[in-house]
């Protein structure tokens, strides 16, 4: 018996269901399902897929860990736990890269370990692009200049938090923000810090809890161009917020020494 055969048998007893409830929810047959169980047979993709929804537990860890040997929270916490992220090539070879629609972060939140959501974006492929699975997010606001509202960022996914490198850029998926764009500082306890690269704005802290999926920078495509005013209004802002700060650290001395 494999150790998926073993899994699917301890998680359906660990619920309590019958082999025909199961079957009957994954809308197969009870001695098809009995035959996965069993070592038997090995399902296609598409079961494993729908096995994997069902239970709550990642094709990773179904299909190379003893579940057995952890209680259900300590699965869920698990980083592994997901859907693995399939790399999709096109016919010359080159990866595809899933685009997430503008103004869609919400709906990529609800469903980025939807194999049936992912499956369903427009793909592009960048041949300079390899060794790594990429997606193509919407940047928007002016929190990260030169980006402005239209361009696309690539990033390759990050495995672990190990991976990350102090002022690179990453596209962090949280669960309070959504796709926000930002530069990593540092790692502290529980939490990382990461900063704009727009001045007037204030670095901050992510709890990692909030943390779904990081990728890290690998391009950008650009559908607008910048004015040379846009330049100089960019400029204007952070001249304004500089004399800001100094008029508040004069301030600080003056009531320091009072």
């Amino acid at each position: 018996m494999s150790i998926f055969s073993e899994n699917m048998r301890y998680l359906r007893g660990r619920l309590n269901l019958s082999q025909q409830k199961v079957a009957d929810d994954l809308l197969i047959t009870r001695g098809r399902y009995g035959k996965y169980e069993d070592g038997a047979t090995e399902p296609p993709q598409e079961i494993l897929i729908k096995i994997s929804k069902y239970y709550n537990v990642s094709i990773d860890l179904l299909l190379t860990i003893n579940v057995s040997k952890f209680s259900i929270d300590e699965i869920m916490e698990l980083p592994d736990n997901r859907i693995v992220l399939p790399i999709r090539v096109d016919s010359d070879g080159n990866n595809e890269i899933e685009i997430i629609p503008q103004k869609a972060s919400m709906g990529y939140l609800n469903g980025y370990s939807d194999p049936e959501y992912i499956e369903s974006l427009e793909t592009i492929s960048l041949p300079f692009l390899h060794h790594g699975k990429f997606r193509a997010f919407p940047a928007g606001g002016d929190s990260m200049p030169p980006y402005k509202d239209g361009t696309y960022i690539v990033g390759k996914y990050i495995e672990d938090l190990s991976e990350l490198k102090a002022d690179r850029t990453y596209i962090f998926i949280t669960s309070n923000d959504g796709i926000t764009y930002k530069r990593f500082q540092f790692h502290e306890a529980d939490s990382i810090w990461v900063k704009a690269d727009n001045s007037f704005y204030d670095p901050y802290k992510i709890p990692l809890p909030e943390i779904k999926e990081i990728w890290e920078f690998a391009c950008s495509i650009n559908t607008k161009e910048y004015e040379p005013d846009e330049f100089a209004e960019h400029y204007i802002q952070n001249f304004i917020t500089e004399i800001k700060t100094d008029i508040r650290q004069i301030k600080d001395k003056i009531g320091g020494r009072n």
